[in-house]
């Protein structure tokens, strides 16, 4: 397990509107020691006011939720991804849909990995730290970088 550690914790914003699926998700990011900070908003709409409050840092990784009221994971990511200053932090979609329309279109909308619900934890802690291995350091300029 060692080689999975990360470099180092990452400030994680988890979208997620299941209140036990976030403990967990939250329980298992800090007690692997993915995570420095994470952050829980319930739907889409409240991530984006999140990331776009100048007195906020960004994220290092977003773990995304599909489905959610108001603004569902599928609308969000592809505002994210259109976004010029939002689109360089990572997402990792975690969901209880399998289908291959979801799946295809979350890679399609540049979604950097996808997890399926009931979460396997160690494929979830997986799924984190390979973005932290290929992405963000492959990433010219970090995404807290030149803000003011």
């Amino acid at each position: 397990m060692a080689a999975l550690a990360p470099a180092h914790p990452r400030d994680i914003l988890l979208v997620e509107d299941d209140d036990a699926d976030a403990m967990l998700i939250e329980e298992a990011l800090l007690q692997r020691g993915a995570a420095r900070t994470i952050t829980v908003v319930q739907d889409g709409i409240a991530a984006l006011e999140h990331l776009r409050d100048p007195e906020r840092l960004r994220p290092d990784v977003i773990v995304l939720d599909l489905n959610m009221p108001r603004m569902n994971g599928r609308e969000l990511l592809a505002v994210l991804k259109d976004d010029p200053e939002l689109k360089v932090v990572p997402v990792v979609v975690l969901s209880t849909s399998n289908s291959p329309e979801d799946v295809t279109g979350a890679y399609r909308r540049h979604a950097n990995a996808y997890v399926t619900k009931p979460v396997n934890l160690d494929e979830f802690i997986h799924a984190v730290q390979s973005i932290d291995a290929f992405f963000l350091e492959t990433v010219t300029g970090s995404p807290h970088e030149g803000e003011a």
